[in-house]
């Protein structure tokens, strides 16, 4: 018997074979599958306009400086006549000064009067300190004057020399304490009492005359 010789082909066969087969597919490819343009509208793509919201104002431009202008509304409920603010401000020439003697009057208590030691200017915690001697016992009170447990403030006396000093400090030493202030006090009561009672009396007086009038018109 004759030997089987396998059939090997040379290998540039192969190489065409290959090429025929790739050309195959791209003819295949190329008539099945093309391309579609899409169809051109007419008609102009209209624009939709974006709504633009503005930006809230700012409290800067409103208030450039808010802590001023909450005190403001705070001392315009607390105070709104505005005699206690122009009772301590400076630019009044009859206003409170170190060294007078005030008297202050409250809702819940006895009214307290004294030298008027220091007087704090803050806003709303605006404040004045009060020295008094009290059974020979030197007594310093702190009073807010916005606060709504003051019911008012009364100068009683002023001074007669305008004080050099901001702070009168040196009236808490035995040598310059002025001592107790009843007796200043009680006396302005009484001036003020007695002009009362004469204005009381006079617009009695004028109130008979009327009545005296009317019944003789009767």
């Amino acid at each position: 018997m004759a030997p089987i010789i396998p059939t090997v082909r040379p290998l540039s066969c192969w190489k065409s074979i290959l090429r025929q087969a790739r050309l195959q597919k791209t003819a295949t490819r190329s008539l099945t599958t093309y391309y579609k343009p899409k169809p051109i509208d007419a008609t102009p793509t209209v624009k939709r306009k974006i709504k633009v919201i503005e930006s809230p104002p700012s409290f800067r431009a409103v208030w450039k400086e808010p802590i001023k202008e909450v005190t403001k509304t705070q001392i315009a409920l607390l105070d709104p006549t505005g005699a206690r603010t122009n009772l301590f401000s400076k630019s009044n020439p009859e206003a409170a000064h170190v060294g007078d003697i005030l008297l202050v009057r409250l809702k819940t208590g006895d009214p307290f009067a004294g030298v008027c030691i220091n007087i704090r200017r803050r806003g709303v915690d605006s404040g004045i300190l009060l020295r008094n001697e009290l059974t020979r016992v030197g007594v310093e009170m702190w009073f807010k004057i916005y606060s709504p447990n003051v019911e008012g403030i009364e100068v009683v006396q002023r001074r007669e020399k305008r004080a050099r000093r901001a702070r009168l400090t040196y009236l808490r030493k035995p040598k310059h304490d002025m001592g107790s202030v009843q007796n200043i006090v009680l006396a302005y009561q009484r001036s003020r009492g007695a002009l009362r009672g004469n204005v009381g009396a006079k617009d009695e007086l004028k109130g008979g005359k009327r009545k005296v009038k009317g019944k003789g018109k009767r």
